[in-house]
């Protein structure tokens, strides 16, 4: 397998009326045995939540969690005493490990949110529940690759549990990266917002792509894009 696009129009979709979820593998009520995730990377929820909506307290357990706001405000709250609000260029990682509660709303009672949440396998079970919130400036990702999240934390990027590489870049028209992916490894493209170029197709917002050979992945900006590029062990 080079590559295989996974369209925003065939994901799964859930409406509550205040959330409406677009679902890239199997969740919830959601069951798609072609897609139960890829490598590590188990979840890929783009979540829009009503003003004034959210998640009440609920449990996990044994997953890394990452949240990354698009638009809006997320209000997080959860077991260790942690409480902040998400907002767009913020990335936060909670590794649920032997067990966490936490609530999601939206931090705004006039306007909705529109955020991704991430679940990654974590690399062993029962390690310690922790959390860590991180801001990206724009001009970090704006026509290059910035490395959000990774399993050593290096370079300013929230840690990760696993051996995946994070990286997020927004692409004007024209604006083109690179990345390399080394033999063994795997990669997964989900375009957060706008359109690009990859391997002569057009991804839209909500397109992924599973990259399942190594060698360079070159993205390239159609019009203003925001695009999350997983770098992960198989």
């Amino acid at each position: 397998m080079a590559h295989v696009i996974r369209r925003a129009a065939d994901r799964g979709r859930a409406n509550f009326g205040w959330l409406d979820s677009r679902h890239t593998f199997s969740f919830g009520h959601y069951y798609d045995p072609e897609h139960m995730g890829f490598g590590p990377l188990r979840v890929i929820n783009d979540d829009r939540v009503a003003a004034g909506g959210g998640f009440p307290t609920h449990p996990h357990e044994d997953m890394e969690i990452v949240s990354y706001v698009l638009e809006g405000g997320l209000q997080h709250r959860d077991s260790l005493g942690t409480g902040s609000v998400i907002r767009p260029g913020d990335v936060q990682r909670m590794s649920a490990g032997t067990g966490i509660r936490h609530s999601e709303f939206n931090a705004s009672g006039s306007e909705p949110v529109h955020f991704l949440q991430i679940w990654i396998m974590p690399e062993a079970h029962g390690i310690a529940p922790s959390y860590e919130q991180t801001f990206f400036a724009p001009e970090e990702k704006r026509g290059r690759l910035r490395l959000v999240g990774s399993r050593d934390g290096r370079d300013g990027s929230v840690t990760i549990h696993q051996d995946v590489d994070l990286w997020a870049t927004v692409l004007g028209t024209g604006e083109a990266v690179t990345h390399e992916i080394a033999a063994g490894r795997g990669g997964w493209i989900h375009v957060a917002r706008g359109s690009v170029r990859f391997a002569g197709e057009t991804l839209g917002e909500g397109d992924g792509v599973a990259i399942g050979t190594s060698g360079p992945v070159r993205l390239e900006g159609i019009d203003d894009a925001e695009v999350l590029l997983f770098d992960m062990a198989p």
